[in-house]
């Protein structure tokens, strides 16, 4: 088990010094509304509670990330999170503490899916936080305005996302912290996760997605999906730094 205080790690025979630094990554995201049961019923071994925003409706965020240059070396990432209540504070029913959780920055990220196409950083990933990284073959543009990737394994289209043009959001260049929950092997942790957006573009909706037959496909089709996003981001400019993960 990886102590929370270590200072690096031996990752295929690499020495990984901690906290690891991403010092540039573009990404865009959409952000959906999905029922809670089904949701909950996904992460249900995590020990952790899907945040609800609206009565029965919680938060499921598509995001494609393309690492430029980081501590990992570049690779290409796909996540399905959901937004999940602080492990401190399980077991509320109000809406109203769940929303007040999400404004002041007290709700935390649960990655549960993380296609990768680097076996570095899947091995990183793993080894040292507990993410569940696997390998998958990615096509992605994240250089023109209307942003489009696809990830797919063994020859199976996971997901294919593709965003419109949104409009420049103010203070996106403000630091953030995020709580990060992963589980692998039956352990859940949560990581810091320090994130430096810069030139973030936003608009309602403005989401084409489309899903394969891959069982990552399946999972987000028994949330309802495809239909509308809530939001959707691009970020193309990301810095980002990740601590040590500690075990819930």
């Amino acid at each position: 088990m990886t102590s929370h205080s270590a200072t690096s790690h031996e990752i295929l025979g690499k020495r990984v010094e901690m906290p690891v630094q991403i010092r540039h990554a573009t990404a865009f995201m959409a952000m959906y509304s999905v029922p809670t049961a089904p949701a909950q019923a996904l992460i249900h071994h995590t020990g952790l509670e899907i945040l609800r925003y609206r009565p029965g409706r919680g938060l499921c965020v598509l995001v494609f990330v393309d690492y430029v240059d980081g501590d990992l070396g570049p690779y290409n990432e796909f996540g399905v999170c959901f937004m999940v209540r602080n492990h401190r504070e399980t077991g509320r029913t109000s809406v109203v503490s769940d929303l007040r959780s999400l404004a002041t920055g007290g709700a935390g990220a649960l990655i549960h899916q993380l296609p990768v196409d680097g076996e570095f950083t899947m091995a990183a990933g793993r080894g040292i936080w507990g993410f569940p990284k696997v390998l998958a073959e990615f096509d992605a543009d994240h250089a023109s305005p209307a942003k489009r990737a696809s990830v797919s394994q063994d020859g199976k289209l996971i997901a294919e996302l593709r965003i419109k043009p949104g409009i420049a959001v103010p203070g996106s260049g403000a630091g953030a912290a995020v709580a990060a929950y992963s589980h692998l092997d039956g352990v859940t942790r949560h990581t810091q996760w320090d994130m430096n957006p810069s030139g973030v573009r936003s608009r309602l909706g403005g989401a084409d997605l489309t899903l394969g037959t891959h069982p990552i496909a399946d999972e987000l089709r028994s949330l309802g999906l495809p239909h509308r996003a809530l939001l959707t981001s691009s970020i193309p400019d990301l810095k980002m730094t990740f601590g040590n993960a500690r075990v819930v």
